[in-house]
């Protein structure tokens, strides 16, 4: 995270959008908004090592998809921005 965007207020439209998503999401399968947020802070910090992203418009999302002749299955998937795909490795 740049130190510039540590400072940026954004709009509490978009916050309280955010946070609906999170609960909606959530509420699909039986997920508390916490543990989303922990999901999508731990895959950050993975994601983080090896390239440069954006966390702050990282989206992940879980539903539910048929399996082949299964009940519905959870599904997580995540839309990450890619700052640099070549990060220095220390």
């Amino acid at each position: 995270m740049r130190i510039k965007n540590f400072f940026i207020r954004r709009k509490s439209r978009e916050v309280a959008k955010d946070r609906l998503k999170i609960l909606l999401i959530s509420d699909r399968v039986n997920c508390s908004p916490e543990m989303m947020e922990m999901i999508k802070t731990d895959i950050a910090k993975v994601i983080s090592k090896y390239m440069k992203i954006d966390a702050e418009s990282m989206e992940i999302q879980i539903s539910k998809t048929d399996s082949k002749g299964r009940d519905k299955t959870p599904t997580l998937y995540a839309n990450i921005p890619i700052l640099d795909l070549h990060k220095n490795i220390n």
